[in-house]
């Protein structure tokens, strides 16, 4: 077995019940222990981590019993081939918790004296400039005031060193203009904004070119699901359980275990480990402020989701707003069985002509509801609202990547000053030849424009003169088959994001669901699912194929 002095301090702590972990960190002592502490071809480089907690508490802060437990791996190396063990670092934790402090410590560490590797550049990544500047500037503002300049050569672009002529850089993410280089470490901040792997691929690809490299992931949970943060966490996961074999990537968690945890202020540490007795200055001004948020919450439920998202690590929609949880959302991600020929229910929203408009098709599998879908969005519309025309659109998906889901053939971007109904019914006509739509259920809105169509190309179709007094009567239904996971979106993901936009609102004693924002978290395809869930007990759940095949075999 080896050892280091910082890791078994801080391990001790939990032993004597000194500090609360959550589930996933106390997953990651025991799979240290069977796949990385028990292997003597290994050892932890004493001299650089010295070096660095001397260097990091000179010139920027006391560090914590969990930051040297973390920079001990940093510098955990093989004894045959010198390459450091661990290539990726995967740091999720609470608002506050110093993460962009063992950054810019981290990065201004790597390209001083004291690290010997020639080089080594630098790449810290964010999708916006200001929040990819902040650990840069805090190195910037470190070297002018002490005046380091016999070390480094400060610049507001980069930053050199001296003597292993490494330099540090700070810049946004775009795929499509940013090659990757010669980094040796790249860094990527605030990750709950990246939407998929292809920044992040095109950033890596310059790795190896220098010895040691090195990925940090950094980042508190966020509101974009089904995202890059999503997927790391389910890396994470699986190979914490043991599910994946991966000895290069090191996953800190810090999160509640339960969302009733947030009433007992002793549990908040196991998202914050900064707020772990006995509390420094920083931490106890920390604590103060956070427990005055949560003190608000009380006069402002609203506030709910942003802080056990930012604060505790744990997206959560209030319970009193939320259509379905986080995990309910998730698994609506599941395999299709063949449909060809099935009967069906066809559900549309076409409450506006100049942005999204949207339609699908109701299908019953026993008490499973599968959800076939697909959205018509016009280009003026997405290029001012989700840079859709820009290059790197992929990229800019704060809110919506309209492009990727383009590309997986979601939705079809229309290039007209309105949209057309046209575009929906010949959808939904191009579907007959797969599929036995029943009836198609609309609400009032444009019907003026919808009805000739449908009834041009032979549609039976119903309106609902007032959907939302309807919305009450269908929320059993709705909860219930989330809560059971009996809805199956299959892997439209965005299907997830017009449900995970809708807010359940109670105005004078009915249920309504409503959008979260107007213009940006649009909900129009899941209000085309709930008028097809009308009348899903309609849904005659023969297949067409089958049902031939049985007249076949009748001895008439």
């Amino acid at each position: 077995m080896i050892s280091n002095k910082y890791v078994e301090e801080y391990r001790q702590l939990y032993k004597d019940d000194k500090i609360k972990l959550n589930k996933e960190r106390m997953q990651l002592f025991d799979w240290l222990d069977k796949n990385i502490l028990n292997d003597d071809d290994l050892y932890f480089d004493e001299e650089k981590i010295e070096n660095f907690i001397r260097f990091c508490e000179k010139w920027y802060f006391p560090l914590e019993p969990f930051q040297k437990f973390i920079i001990a791996f940093i510098f955990l190396y093989h004894r045959e081939t010198q390459l450091r063990v661990f290539k990726e670092f995967f740091l999720t934790m609470g608002r506050g918790a110093g993460k962009n402090g063992l950054i810019s410590a981290l990065s201004h560490f790597f390209i001083s004296p004291l690290y010997d590797v020639e080089n080594y550049d630098i790449s810290i990544i964010a999708n916006s400039e200001q929040q990819a500047m902040r650990s840069f500037d805090d190195v910037y503002n470190t070297i002018d005031k002490h005046q380091l300049d016999k070390q480094f050569v400060n610049g507001r672009a980069q930053i050199r060193g001296k003597n292993n002529h490494s330099i540090l850089r700070a810049m946004t993410s775009n795929a499509n203009t940013k090659d990757g280089g010669r980094e040796g470490a790249v860094i990527f901040d605030e990750i709950h904004e990246f939407a998929n792997q292809k920044t992040v691929g095109v950033l890596m690809s310059g790795l190896g070119k220098v010895p040691d490299s090195r990925v940090i992931y950094i980042g508190t949970n966020g509101y974009v699901r089904g995202g890059f943060f999503d997927s790391l966490m389910d890396r994470a996961h699986m190979t914490l359980n043991g599910e994946f074999d991966d000895t290069t990537f090191f996953p800190f968690i810090c999160k509640l275990d339960d969302k009733d945890e947030v009433k007992d202020s002793d549990m908040w540490e196991k998202a914050n480990p900064m707020l772990s007795k006995p509390r420094g200055k920083y931490a106890a001004g920390l604590f103060e402020e956070i427990e005055s948020d949560y003190k608000r919450l009380t006069f402002d439920e609203s506030a709910r989701e942003e802080f056990m998202t930012k604060r505790m690590n744990f997206p959560e929609k209030s319970l009193a707003h939320s259509i379905a949880t986080i995990e309910e959302l998730k698994a609506t991600k599941q395999k299709v069985p063949d449909l060809e020929h099935s009967s069906c229910i066809a559900g549309l929203d076409y409450a506006t002509l100049r942005d999204f408009a949207a339609v699908g098709l109701l299908f019953r599998n026993g008490d499973e509801y599968i959800w076939k879908g697909h959205s018509f969005v016009r280009k003026d519309f997405v290029d001012r609202v989700y840079a859709y025309s820009e290059k790197g659109a992929h990229e800019k998906q704060r809110f919506a990547p309209i492009k990727k889901w383009e590309d997986e053939g979601w939705l079809t971007v229309i290039d007209e000053p309105s949209m057309s109904p046209y575009h929906i019914i010949q959808w939904l006509d191009s579907m007959r030849e797969h599929y036995d739509i029943q009836k198609v259920i609309a609400d009032n809105y444009r019907m003026d424009l919808i009805r000739p169509i449908l009834e041009e190309y032979g549609f039976e179709y119903e309106i609902l003169r007032n959907p939302r007094s309807l919305h009450g009567l269908l929320a059993p239904r709705i909860t219930d088959a989330f809560a059971n996971h009996r809805i199956n979106f299959g892997d439209n993901d965005m299907m997830r994001w017009y449900t995970n936009n809708v807010v359940v609102q109670h105005k004078n004693g009915n249920v309504v669901y409503d959008k979260e924002e107007n213009v940006r978290r649009k909900t129009d395809g899941f209000h085309a699912f709930l008028h097809a869930m009308y009348r899903a007990d309609e849904i005659e759940e023969v297949n067409v194929d089958s049902f031939l095949d049985m007249i076949d075999n009748i001895d008439f």
